[in-house]
This record gives structure tokens, sequence and C-alpha cells, in this order.
């Protein structure tokens, strides 16, 4: 079986000069997609995990590897956005994980902003109680640093 590496960061931002915004926004929408079904996923083996399960220990940890490259690729897509002048918020990427549509006429400096942030009309998300990526990191390596003496095949 052949592992498939994932793309280099380089090579990566260097394919998103040539895409259009939308398309920018459309690749940040899945990539936010993707992290949640992988936090979702990371959540569904804790209690497993907890329990000693080491194949879940060891999917929680390349989940959190994964998230950790699409983290990165929507940081170069920010970058990419904001080379071409274009403007970037923090809620854009909410919409994104929420599959919102970008809101463009923020683009062009148009459009409804409260206190410098977009306004939809909806409350802001409340705590769902996930741990984030780093608790889950510290919750794992402390749970394997007593594995070491077992019997190992």
């Amino acid at each position: 079986m052949a592992d498939a590496q994932p793309i280099d960061p380089a090579r990566f931002a260097e394919a998103l000069q040539d895409l259009p915004v939308d398309a920018l926004y459309s690749k940040v929408s899945e990539l936010a997609n993707s992290i949640a079904h992988l936090h979702s996923s990371n959540q569904q083996m804790l209690p497993f995990a907890e329990e000693g399960d080491q194949d879940c220990k060891d999917a929680m940890f390349e989940n959190l590897g994964v998230i950790g490259r699409m983290n990165q690729r929507i940081q170069l897509i920010k970058s990419e956005v904001q080379r071409r002048g274009l403007r970037w918020t923090e809620g854009e990427l909410e919409d994104a994980a929420a599959g919102k549509e970008p809101a463009s006429d923020m683009v062009n400096g148009h459009g409804q902003l409260v206190n410098g942030n977009a306004s939809n009309g909806t409350a802001a998300p409340t705590q769902s109680g996930s741990l984030t990526d780093a608790e889950l990191l510290r919750r794992l390596q402390e749970q394997m640093a007593g594995d070491e003496d077992g019997v190992h095949l």
C-alpha cells in the first residue's frame, strides 16, 4: 500500500495564485468542514482512548496532524486573499466553518459593520464543551506517558 503525502505548503500556496477568489473561499469552507469532522471524530474516540485503546489514540494523533495541516492551508489562503489587496476577517473563517458563503459586498466596503464585525443578526456561538486541539493533545500525552510499561508485540 502506498502512502500518499500531502501537498507541500509552498506548492499549495503557488497553486492558489491561479484560483479565482470564490474558489479560495470555497476551499476554506471545504477545509473548515473537514476540520469540524475531524474534531467530531476525535470527540467520539476520546472515551475509548481514555480507556487505553491505542488505535484510537493513534488515530486521534493523526487527526490532530491533519487538522494542523488544514489550518496551515487556511492561513495560506488568507495570505493569498490579502496579497490580492482584499480584506480578510476572522468572521469569514467562522462563516466558512458554518457553511455560509463569504459576504462579497464586504470586500468593497459595503455592508453593515457592528463593532468592526460583520453582523448577520445571529447571536455569537456558545461553547459546546468540546476540547481544544491543545487540550486533547495534552490529555493524550498524559495517558501515553504511562503506556511505556506494557507488552509490545
